[in-house]
């Protein structure tokens, strides 16, 4: 007997939409069968109407656990997570301390494993140039390693302990180390000298407002960067990804060292494809991100990217901070917090776009669910629905639409949220499915915290 039962929905793949029932059992999807030929189960969910997907997998993701609770915690985080359909992310190493030593490492995946409502990978940070470290964090199970190279914001040094590089010489030798795990190292990619000269210049101005924030990040400081990071990649075969890339010039400056056969990689993020640098104008710090928003001509190139594949996954770079943090960039730009939530506005975004007939919604599972498992060696575990492979599932109703409304997500960064907030979602989350469990189901988390389970990739040594 099933444990679980999905019947009369249609299964969306990277590769076709067909109806079908899906049943599970130990965790597992057990059979995909056409629609009345499951066997009996202990639980059955009606899916008629509904669209099942692969799990949603969000490949960049911070929690702020255990560095600042009252900005989010494993539990309430991953709880927005399930009640977005996404079912697993991969947490960025940002913490007290950073996460760039096992031990340290160890202590992040325990506390993740007692509180997540969805699964969960962890990064490690290099930059202590430490290989002992490197390869202990590899062989925890990290998903990979990120490196952001700027120096660490001023203030918060402990929380990006190992994790900031700006040297290039010291780039080289991280990514010698990392190399040797045959993990995925991501780079925040902004030159730190580009950006000391275009923030004194425009600070010597006096000028504090909104927008003096975006052109204090000229998409030359990204650029820049991706060009260098790209030369490294070639020059040590280690796997390389960008995040966040949110320019045209970035954009092309990946292109080309993806010329060269590389192992390089990137992703973009929802606020890139939907806002511009207008919406800095008119929310201010709650629209203040790294890299900056910019131009529509840039939003029109990132969407060129995914199509053509030089961009490999849509991702949330969630960032949770308390409404006091960003408030203090009401005033004065140069202290709000940077960084906004979007975990739950993520699904609805990309499934929106399908559903309206930008992309189509085989390449809507293709940017959030199947293409993010095949970065970090989880494919096809993951990102797909089939027989043996796991039962994460996101349920999708596509009918109807409704404005957003931000104030009932359940991050603890809800508050901040100006950008989604009102925007028209076509369809809504019916479903998430983590591990064969329901965790959300479609109005209430109904699961207890610890469903979620840490994972790791499948890797080649």
């Amino acid at each position: 007997m099933l444990d679980l039962a999905i019947k009369g929905g249609t299964v969306v793949s990277e590769t076709g939409v067909y109806a079908a029932d899906v049943g599970i059992e130990g965790g597992k999807i057990a059979i995909v069968s056409s629609p009345g030929a499951l066997p009996s189960a202990r639980q059955e969910l009606n899916a008629e109407g509904l669209l099942i997907l692969p799990g949603v997998i969000d490949i960049h993701f911070h929690v702020r656990a255990p560095a600042h609770p009252q900005r989010g915690t494993w539990e309430s985080e991953t709880r927005a997570a399930a009640s977005g359909g996404v079912t697993t992310l991969f947490e960025m190493p940002i913490s007290i301390p950073g996460c760039a030593r096992r031990d340290i490492f160890e202590n992040r995946k325990a506390l993740g494993q007692s509180q997540a409502y969805v699964n969960f990978g962890l990064y490690g940070a290099p930059g202590l140039l430490d290989r002992d470290e490197i390869l202990g964090m590899g062989d925890a199970g990290a998903v990979g390693f990120k490196v952001f190279t700027h120096a660490a914001p001023i203030g918060r040094e402990d929380e990006f302990l190992g994790i900031c590089l700006e040297r290039e010489d010291d780039i080289f030798k991280a990514l010698e180390m990392t190399k040797e795990t045959s993990l995925i190292t991501v780079f925040h990619a902004e030159n730190q000298h580009l950006i000391e000269l275009f923030e004194e210049r425009i600070r010597a101005t006096g000028r504090n407002d909104y927008m003096a924030f975006v052109e204090s990040r000229p998409p030359v400081v990204e650029a820049m960067s991706v060009a260098q990071l790209a030369i490294l990649c070639k020059a040590t075969g280690a796997r390389v990804h960008m995040a966040h890339v949110s320019c045209a010039e970035a954009l092309e400056a990946l292109r080309k060292g993806q010329l060269d056969d590389i192992p390089l990689t990137g992703e973009t993020c929802p606020h890139y494809l939907l806002f511009t640098e207008e919406d800095m104008a008119k929310h201010g710090p709650f629209a203040m991100i790294k890299p900056p928003l910019r131009t529509a001509y840039d939003q029109a190139a990132l969407w060129d990217g995914l199509f053509d594949g030089s961009l490999s996954a849509i991702t949330t770079d969630h960032s949770p901070f308390t409404l006091a943090e960003k408030e203090k960039g009401l005033t004065n730009i140069w202290q709000g917090a940077i960084g906004a939530p979007g975990i739950e506005a993520l699904v609805p975004f990309v499934m929106t776009e399908a559903l309206d007939g930008r992309i189509t919604l085989e390449q809507a599972v293709h940017f959030i669910s199947s293409e993010p498992a095949r970065l970090f060696n989880m494919y096809p575990n993951k990102g797909t629905v089939q027989a043996g492979t796991d039962a994460d599932l996101t349920i999708y109703d596509p009918n109807g639409a409704q404005a957003i409304d931000s104030s009932k997500w359940l991050s603890k960064s809800s508050v901040t949220d100006r950008l989604y907030n009102g925007r028209r979602q076509a369809g809504r989350v019916a479903a998430t499915i983590v591990n064969g469990t329901i965790v959300f189901d479609g109005s209430e988390i109904v699961a207890e915290k610890g469903v979620g389970q840490f994972v790791r990739p499948n890797r080649e040594i």
